[in-house]
Formats: structure tokens, sequence, C-alpha cells
């Protein structure tokens, strides 16, 4: 069993903050963004990226929109010094696009990025020391004041390196790394001091990065963090707050959410979420949530199969089938009364312009996605993503009664082999159902002819097979299908019309010619059995609505076998 939490972990208090105002913000328009998916998410992978997968992910990264990207560690390896000095000679970065740096707040290793960097248009140097009480009293043991002069140190010898090299744009960026977990007025001591050795001017920003290095407390504690410092940093005109939120609860993207409401301006993050234990931020999710709020994100994710792809390239890393917005599944109803109520949604459509389909909360088109996944079958799902799958897929609109009876056909295929049905799956069993059936009867060619006037106007006659026996029949009605029903009324085939549908098949259905479907359901004429539906395909209408007749009188003939029964010739 679980221990006692209480006597083994503490909990977060909430910030002194009464009359905190992100609780009633809305996020209006989207941050700077700043990909680590080359740093941080590089650094988390079991076998990290050779330089032909970092090259593929720094031009996506790119082609999505980024302007700021994390490119490396140059001072924790000769690899990553190496691909920033070629990211840099091989004019690989566009320039609107500024690359970062990560290093440690230690003299050799700062010199050792900025070295990195020489010849660089613009650069990103991002410094860093812990500063919560752990790390201060158990790791460096250092006290408040050494934690200060160790940033402070370590931004000064950056700006006395930046003001020799300046043919590049320098920008510093630092983090109090462990943030959440340092005192607030602590973290804002060390941000002022190296906003003042920075210089800090609004021309001259410095970035303060506040991460959630782990996730310690409710994201409702970071934005009330988040905010405290907001209101309380000197220079805040010179200042970019900047967002880092790990997922170690699970709530990464909330407490990034929170943290814009409260007053940062930038967000750091990976693609899909990965990084350090359970990851970083997962920026493609954020974007694309700020989208379904009417909030155009600034990145460019129309072919997310495209980005996923890469990622899944360049990571070696899987994306969950339900990862959200891009996982394979996530447009995929499977539940009978998700699959009915998005088929009744597209239906409807969107009179007042507005995106409502339900259980979608994003239209699949935006993202690249096709509507081919939406509704998909297995043994959870009802008749609306059966009739949805055939009428997108093959132009056959099914009537409602029919609906019905062959959903329950499909839950007994599925129940019986398991597993899930493909549109091609289900338009085969509907067409072994309902299209192809020529048992008793098997239907050869038909032709019309006037029979005099009134109630009985329309003669057929029928070629048919019974029971492998070549026939003609021939009856009249008041129409082609009372005609029919009537010739087979002559082999003691006696069934009744109770009801008869007619629907034009949209060229892109089967064939990929315009066609007509007819849906026939058929009963005894006596009465006392189970109506039966039939369908037929054809060009032509009628010989659409013949094979129908037949096709319900196989079924049901199968379903009340009548082999006593003699049929005259």
């Amino acid at each position: 069993m679980l221990t006692n939490p209480a006597t083994k972990y503490r909990s977060f208090p909430p910030v002194d903050l009464a009359d905190r105002r992100w609780p009633s913000r809305t996020i209006g328009k989207p941050p700077t963004w700043m990909s680590t998916d080359l740093r941080d998410g590089n650094q988390s992978l079991f076998e990290p990226m050779n330089v032909e997968r970092k090259m593929r992910m720094f031009r996506t990264l790119c082609a999505i929109g980024f302007k700021e990207i994390e490119v490396a560690f140059p001072s924790a390896s000769q690899t990553d010094f190496d691909f920033v000095r070629k990211l840099i000679e091989g004019h690989h970065i566009p320039d609107d696009v500024s690359i970062e740096v990560l290093t440690q707040a230690r003299e050799h290793l700062v010199r050792r990025t900025m070295a990195s960097l020489k010849g660089a248009r613009r650069a990103i140097v991002h410094v860093y020391n812990a500063t919560s009480k752990p790390f201060r009293d158990s790791v460096f043991n250092m006290s408040r004041a050494e934690v200060v002069d160790m940033a402070v140190s370590a931004v000064k010898l950056i700006r006395q390196l930046a003001e020799e090299a300046r043919e590049t744009e320098w920008v510093l960026e630092y983090s109090p790394e462990t943030f959440t977990a340092t005192e607030l007025d602590f973290a804002l001591e060390v941000c002022d001091a190296v906003s003042a050795a920075w210089g800090a001017t609004p021309d001259n920003k410095v970035i303060l990065n506040l991460p959630t290095t782990v996730e310690v407390a409710t994201p409702n504690i970071y934005a009330d963090q988040i905010e405290w410092m907001h209101r309380h940093l000197a220079r805040r005109d010179s200042v970019i707050i900047s967002l880092h939120p790990h997922n170690d609860r699970g709530t990464a993207v909330a407490a990034a959410e929170l943290g814009l409401m409260a007053g940062a301006e930038r967000v750091e993050g990976c693609l899909f979420g990965n990084g350090e234990r359970t990851g970083n931020v997962d920026l493609v999710t954020l974007a694309l949530n700020l989208y379904t709020q009417g909030v155009a994100p600034g990145l460019d994710f129309s072919d997310i199969n495209a980005v996923a792809r890469t990622f899944e390239h360049c990571s070696q890393l899987p994306i969950h089938p339900r990862h959200p917005y891009v996982g394979d599944l996530v447009f995929t109803a499977f539940s009978g009364s998700h699959q009915d109520a998005i088929k009744k949604g597209f239906a409807v459509g969107q009179s007042d312009g507005f995106w409502n389909v339900p259980y979608l909360p994003i239209d699949p088109a935006d993202v690249g996605r096709s509507y081919d996944s939406v509704i998909r079958v297995n043994s959870q799902s009802g008749k609306g993503g059966i009739a949805y799958l055939l009428e997108t897929e093959y132009g056959v609109v099914m009537p409602r009664r029919l609906q019905v009876e062959f959903s329950g056909v499909v839950q007994q295929h599925v129940d019986a082999h398991g597993g899930e049905m493909s549109a091609a799956a289900i338009w085969q069993l509907f067409s072994a159902t309902y299209l192809d059936r020529v048992t008793p009867v098997r239907y050869r060619d038909h032709h019309l002819f006037e029979h005099g006037s009134g109630g009985n106007a329309q003669g057929i006659r029928i070629d048919v097979d019974i029971d492998g026996v070549p026939q003609v029949l021939t009856g009249a009605g008041n129409g082609p299908i009372d005609a029919a029903v009537n010739a087979f009324h002559r082999v003691a085939i006696d069934v009744q019309v109770r009801s008869y549908e007619e629907r034009a098949m949209s060229p892109s259905g089967e064939g990929g010619n315009a066609r007509a479907c007819a849906f026939i359901e058929v009963a005894p004429s006596a009465g006392g059995g189970n109506e039966s539906f039939g369908a037929g395909i054809d060009a032509n209408i009628v010989t659409a609505s013949i094979r129908a007749v037949v096709n319900g009188i196989n079924r049901l003939e199968s379903s009340a076998p009548r082999g006593s029964q003699q049929r005259a010739a």
C-alpha cells in the first residue's frame, strides 16, 4: 500500500495574491515561441539525434514558423559545438530566425559557449543556475548571496564577450532553475540583479525564463507565481517573461496557458512534449488550443501528419495514437452515439460560420487530416458511423430503418471476428447482405411493356433462375415494382412492399459514375413474418428497383425458408 502522503510530501501553499487577475483573463494573442527540441528534447533521447536528423528537425522548425530555436548545449559536447558551427558557417539559419544556446553559469562553460556562436547574425545566450533552497543547501552548499553572485558574474562575462563580438546581435536569457520551488522574494532578487547587470532597457530587453523545472504544484499556483513576478519585477518594460513548463504532474499545457494569462509573453517547449522525465510543454497542443479559441498561433500545423512523421524520424520516438490533435485516432469515433452525433453535425453544417461538429473540437481539415478516418467501426460502433462511412466512401445514403438493421449485421460480424472494420470491409458486408443475393432467385434481365389501361397498365417480363432453374415471369401492376411483385406471386413467392426509397449516388461513389440506388423493404403477404430490406444499384432506376425486389425476396426467403412450398412454373 502507498504510505500516508501527508507524512512524506509537503504541499505548496497558495501565493499571497489576494487580488490575482489572471483567472478573469483570456489569451488574445500568441506568445513568442521557442523550440528546444534540438537541446532539451534531444538530450532526453536514448539515442540523441545525429547531424542529419538534427538538420532535418531544424529545417522543419523553421518551416513551421519558429523564430527562436535552441539548437545546442555547446559546452556539453563536441557534437553540440560542431552543430552550432555547421549552422553558422553553412548559412543554414534564415535571416528572421535566432538561434539559442544553453550554458551553466560557470566561466569556462560560458567562454566555450560564446566561442561556438562566432559569426552568428543574432544569438540568444541562455544562462542558468539553480536557486531553490534544496539546491542551495544540499547540492551547491551556497548562501543566497553566493547564488546571486554566481548568476551576476556569468551575466557580466557574457556582456563583456558580447561587446568584443559586435558583429552579432546578442540577447541574454536567464533562468533561475527550479524557480517554482524557490522563495518568490529570492527569485525576484536574483532576476532583478541579472537585469541590472545586463543593463536591460526597452530596446535591449532581457529574457527572464521562469521554469517549472519540476512540476511541484498545481497550475494555478504557477500562474500566481508568474503574476507576482510580473507585478514586482524591476525594469518590467525591459523584461520578457518566458515560461518553460515541464510535465511531471501532467499539467504542463495548463500551466503554460495560465502563465500566459498571468503576464508571460514567451513559451519554451518541444513539438510533442518530448523532454526530460515526462517531458516539456507540448507546443503543438498549446498552439492548436489557441487556434480552437480563434487565436492564430503563428505556427503552421496545416500538415500535421508531415510534422509528426518528421518528429518520429528525428527523435526515434512514437507519437501516441491518442495524442491531442495529431494522434492517428484523435479524429476517430468508434462509439455509436458519438458517430451518430458527428454524422448529424456534418449534415447540418455550420450556418453561422463557426465550427460546431459534436465531439470534434477542431476541423480535421485545418491540420491536413481527411474526414476518412473520422468514423471507424468496431464492436462499440453504431448506425451513425456505419451510415457515414457508406455515404462518404460509396455514395450510399441508407434509409434510417435500414441503418438500424444493418448496424445489427455489422455488430454481429465484429462480435464474431473482432477488431475494426474498414469502410471497404463494411461495403463488402453491405453488398453481400443487400446487393448480391442470388438464392433462391438470380436476376438476369427484365423488359417492360404496356398492359392495357387502368390500375394495372404496367407489364413486366423478368428472366430469373429460381433454385437454379431458368424461368420467365410475367406480371402487371400500377408500376414496375408492383408488376414485379405480382410476377413473383405466380411462383408462390408472395411478398408485399412495405417501403420504397430511391437515392442518387454521388459520382465519387462506387464505380465513379452517377447511378441510382433503390431500397425496398418487403414482408410476407400473409403477414406474421419479419420485414427484410433489399437494395439494388444500377444506372437505370427501374433496374435498380427490380434488383432491390429480388434481393429483398432472397433475404426474406433465407430468414423464413419456404422449401416445402411448391413453386409453379
